[in-house]
């Protein structure tokens, strides 16, 4: 008989307001996956892990957010849980930087299993700090992180994970720098929220939170989705995931206005685009990186050709968006 992996609880990075808790997350088996192992057979491996889960469904699940509150979740069949409780004033756990730190447990007596941490998960939920005075909204994959790959592919991040360890992969060149920046803001101490939202999978949640901690990006919640269902196809009039969770992060935070950084490799222009054009006054600037493809390039000059009133600027690396933040007073 095959022993059976620990459990664990993998709390993703989340946010929310002083007012209300907002947490998700997969209660999963351990598979022991090392996201700095090498060599072709062993990343395909740890990629077939990543997909082909162990998921821990209907279960009950308690969070405690200090010694005395307590609120309890079920996780669903494929494992994902969501809190989403309203809360009295919740300043007094909100750390210098803004995070809210809690813990998961299993809260089944029945489970007859080991259970990773003594059965306590860390947790983080960000509520930005009074001291902010803008928001920054990035995209991941030929944003930040190189993907090697010719960004019209639809499944160039899925491919590009299964043969290079999260532990190898570089960001594009000055990166983290202009990111730290804009955490810091003009005055050096404004504590700007990031938000990383992404078109991946939230099965790649620990692979792209290892990349961000290595290479010293400004932790931030990371804001991904559902893996798509085979042949499913998206409603012709519907938006897209991560122009949804825009639009969440422009209503939890109205008095924010926010930056949104992208590249013009996929859905990006548009969806900036469509924002700007219905929230002009809350978005600051959008940096969209180029990529070597002359048809994109002057598709999106195209595209905002006659849009003036938000500052947008096509950048080839970090340093343009950083001498253009600094101009309009944006960091340091």
């Amino acid at each position: 008989m095959f022993k059976k992996d620990p459990l664990q609880i993998i709390a993703f990075q989340t946010y929310g307001t002083v007012n209300h808790i907002y947490l998700r997350g997969r209660a999963l088996e351990d598979e022991n996956i090392n996201l700095e192992k090498k060599g072709a057979f062993k990343l395909l491996f740890n990629a077939w892990k990543r997909f082909a889960t162990d998921e821990i469904r209907n279960t009950r699940l308690k969070v405690k957010l200090g010694k005395d509150i307590v609120f309890y979740t079920n996780t669903n069949k494929d494992g994902y849980f969501i809190v989403d409780e309203p809360v009295d004033d919740i300043s007094a756990f909100i750390n210098d930087e803004g995070w809210v730190k809690l813990e998961f447990s299993y809260d089944e007596e029945h489970l007859s299993r080991i259970i990773q941490l003594d059965n306590k998960f860390p947790a983080e939920m960000l509520v930005p700090s009074k001291s902010a005075s803008f928001g920054v909204i990035s995209d991941i994959d030929d944003t930040i992180l190189h993907t090697g790959l010719v960004s019209v592919l639809k499944w160039r991040v899925l491919i590009n994970t299964l043969l290079t360890s999260a532990g190898s992969r570089i960001p594009l060149e000055g990166a983290p720098e202009f990111y730290h920046l804009l955490h810091k803001g003009k005055t050096g101490q404004e504590v700007n929220p990031i938000f990383y939202v992404s078109h991946s999978p939230w099965n790649l949640y620990r692979y792209l939170e290892y990349f961000l901690n290595k290479n010293k990006f400004p932790k931030g919640p990371i804001i991904l989705r559902s893996f798509p269902k085979l042949f499913y196809k998206r409603n012709k009039n519907s938006k897209p995931r991560k122009h949804k969770e825009i639009l969440n992060l422009l209503q939890t935070y109205p008095e924010l206005r926010f930056i949104l950084i992208g590249d013009i490799g996929q859905h990006d222009p548009l969806i900036y685009y469509e924002i700007a054009e219905e929230y002009p006054k809350r978005i600051a600037a959008i940096y969209l990186r180029s990529v070597s493809h002359k048809e994109k390039i002057e598709s999106v000059k195209l595209l905002y050709a006659e849009f003036t009133a938000i500052p947008m600027l096509l950048v080839e690396d970090s340093i343009q968006a950083l001498e253009h933040a600094k101009w309009h007073g944006f960091i340091q």
